[in-house]
């Protein structure tokens, strides 16, 4: 609420006294520019994005795996026992779940044959066995791969069930627990920042981001940013909801699922979409 931010804008930044004073300030701000940096290559609409490049995907793919520098800084530099913990925790849920994101998105750039994010949204429309819906999503082959790639999301942006670097129950707020006012706010922000830029990777990778869910000209008539917002509501409401309702994972579990099940399923599909294209677009 404006009270609330009011409230952080107004409080003393507190520095533990054993902490490295330059990163411990710093360490928010890398969080919270690099969530924002994303966006540049996010389109709402044809032709309306900030920077329309050709290796969009790549960017994005580059821009979150700074983000982990964020949190092992700030966990460091705190100099604390359970700040320590939580970088060490995040550092290595992040890293493995970017593994198998990344096969995921090979699968996404086979299938649109760009790295280009308004040219992979176009590739989206009519594509389905039906020919009427627009999304990477109705294909089956691609199916699996936008549901994984939700889940691989919510582990990236260390969401609930896979909140193990906030655990309060194990290490009291995690990697953020020295800070106070905007120092906090920034990583609280950062957060809510990587969440609805997942949920517009989602919307526009997998669910023909500003492209009407059914291809039906009437429904062109609403602005392609609308139809993207809604798609970006939605998948929040995914993110709020598996919050409310699904246990806290174990770390050998977040692992597992990592390393163990996701790891190998993206590789193995990987392996099945350009055997598949190898045989039917490219008459192998």
């Amino acid at each position: 609420s404006f009270a609330d931010g009011l409230k952080v804008m107004l409080q003393e930044t507190i520095i533990p006294a054993a902490a490295n004073k330059g990163l411990f300030l710093i360490a928010p701000i890398i969080t919270f520019t690099v969530a924002l940096m994303a966006w540049a290559v996010i389109p709402f609409n044809s032709g309306a994005i900030l920077a329309d490049i050709n290796v969009g995907l790549l960017y994005v793919l580059a821009i979150s795996s700074l983000g982990v520098y964020g949190t092992v800084i700030a966990g460091w530099a705190s100099n604390s026992k359970y700040p320590f913990f939580s970088a060490m925790r995040a550092s290595a849920q992040m890293i493995s779940y970017e593994v198998s994101i990344g096969f995921i998105l090979i699968c996404v750039v086979l299938w649109a044959d760009s790295f280009n994010m308004n040219a992979i949204v176009l590739a989206q429309r009519e594509h389905n066995i039906l020919g009427i819906f627009n999304g990477f999503g109705f294909n089956p082959l691609l199916f699996p791969m936008a549901v994984m790639f939700l889940i691989s999301g919510m582990a990236e942006t260390q969401r609930a069930p896979f909140d193990l670097t906030e655990a309060e129950s194990e290490l009291v707020a995690g990697y953020q627990t020295e800070y106070s006012s905007m120092a906090f706010a920034l990583y609280w922000l950062g957060e809510y920042a990587n969440v609805l830029l997942m949920c517009a990777l989602n919307a526009t990778l997998f669910w023909g981001g500003w492209l009407p869910p059914v291809e039906w000209a009437p429904l062109y008539l609403i602005p392609g940013w609308l139809w993207l917002f809604i798609k970006i509501f939605v998948f929040f409401f995914i993110f709020s909801w598996v919050k409310a309702t699904v246990p806290r994972y174990r770390y050998d579990q977040l692992m597992r699922l990592g390393w163990k099940v996701f790891l190998p399923v993206s590789l193995l599909f990987v392996v099945l979409v350009s055997g598949y294209l190898m045989f039917t677009r490219y008459g192998a």
